[in-house]
Formats: structure tokens, sequence, C-alpha cells
């Protein structure tokens, strides 16, 4: 026998990333997937040329991605994955804050833009939740990254000021440029997240929100200020 005192082997244990390091990270990407979008926004058009819409009348609703129960199953979202979603939840929310305001404008909105805008705010809230429930079924804590921030297409508190303190008569238009750049940067983002996201179910889900933004566009057309390139940069 030997004289060898038996070695006690403690096992290796793995740390996993602070928090922080995935704040860090996400901010990081955040920043690669605007310039990416942005990219293939400008060599596609803006959205405009790949409508599925049959026609400029088209209901955005019927396009809208239907709402469902929050994912029950854990999801893996990449790096990609979780940007798109911490983006889009605030842009939703700004969205959802300016139609919120127009409701209040009594003599702001004629009765086609008023629908439209009930149309896009139960499609978002709709969104939302999906978009929530991603997040759960992958761990992933939500974050407020962008707030502050002059983020493309995102109705911020500085342009809901402005459009606060414009004349009714100069609500519609405003609402309908500041809403159209919205609808046309989410298209942006949703072709990012298909050719660089990694979780099946979010692309899916980004694939049916760029369906739904597309109907919601040729429908916005016909409202004053909603023509025309929108300012997404």
């Amino acid at each position: 026998m030997s004289g060898d005192a038996p070695v006690d082997r403690q096992p290796t244990t793995t740390r996993s990333p602070a928090f922080g390091g995935r704040a860090g990270r996400t901010v990081g990407v955040v920043a690669t997937l605007v310039v990416t979008t942005v990219a293939v926004g400008l060599s596609q058009g803006w959205g405009r040329t790949d409508q599925t819409a049959s026609s400029p009348t088209a209901s955005p609703s019927a396009a809208s991605p239907p709402a469902g129960p929050a994912p029950t199953a854990s999801v893996v979202l990449n790096s990609t994955d979780d940007a798109f979603i911490q983006l889009l939840i605030p842009m939703n929310e700004g969205a959802l804050a300016l139609i919120d305001h127009v409701d209040t404008r009594s003599a702001a909105a004629d009765p086609s833009l008023r629908a439209l805008l009930d149309d896009l705010r139960a499609a978002h809230q709709a969104e939302l939740r999906d978009l929530r429930g991603l997040l759960a079924a992958g761990n992933v804590a939500e974050q407020n990254i962008h707030e502050g921030h002059q983020m493309p297409g995102m109705v911020t508190e500085a342009s809901l000021a402005e459009l606060r303190a414009a004349p009714d008569t100069e609500v519609p238009s405003r609402a309908a440029a500041l809403v159209r750049a919205h609808l046309a940067q989410t298209m942006v983002l949703c072709r990012g997240e298909q050719t660089a996201g990694g979780s099946p179910e979010l692309k899916a889900l980004a694939g049916r929100i760029q369906r739904a933004r597309a109907a919601e566009l040729s429908a916005l057309d016909p409202q004053p200020g909603a023509t025309g390139t929108p300012q997404v940069d």
C-alpha cells in the first residue's frame, strides 16, 4: 500500500456571469442590432416594398399577431433575441402613450384615424403580452435600457410633449407621422430579428409582427401626415 494520504477532490463549480454583465452585453447588442437593421431598411425601402397587405385599405387587425397565453415551456434567447425584445417593449409602450393622448383630444382626430388607433392599441397590447411571456420563458429580466434615448421610431416623452402643446388642428397629422415612423422602424427591427435571432418562437413572432405592420402602414397611408419616407434615424 502507498503511504500517500487520499486527496479529497472538490467538484469544480462554474459561476454564472453577473446580471450587470448581461445588461452591458445587451446594450452592445442593441447598438449592433439597430445599425444592422437600419442598413437592412435602407436597402429594402423601410418596409414599403415588401408589404403583404392586399389593398391600401386592408384592416390592420386582420394581420395583427393573435393574443395568446404566455409560453409555458422554456425558450432559449440569444443576445439578438434579448436586444430585440428589450427594444420593442418600450417602442410599443411609447406608441400606446401616443394613442392614449390622442384619445383625450376629442376634436383632434377624425373617426377613421381613431378607429385605426384603436386597432393599433389592441395589437400592441397583445404583442407586449407575447414579448414579456417570451422573456419569462427565457428566464430573462426586463430591462428599460433605452430610457431617455432617442431611438429611431420610438415615441419619446419629448415628442409627446410637442404633441400635447400642438393645436387640435395639427394633432392628427403629427400623430400619424409619429405612428408611421414607429411602424416602419418596427418592420426593420423584425427583419433583423428574423435574420440574426436564435429563438424559433421569437423569430416566428417577429414575422407575424412584420406582416401586421405592413397592413397597418397601408391602412395609415390615407391619413394626412402619414405619407412619404418615414424618419427612422
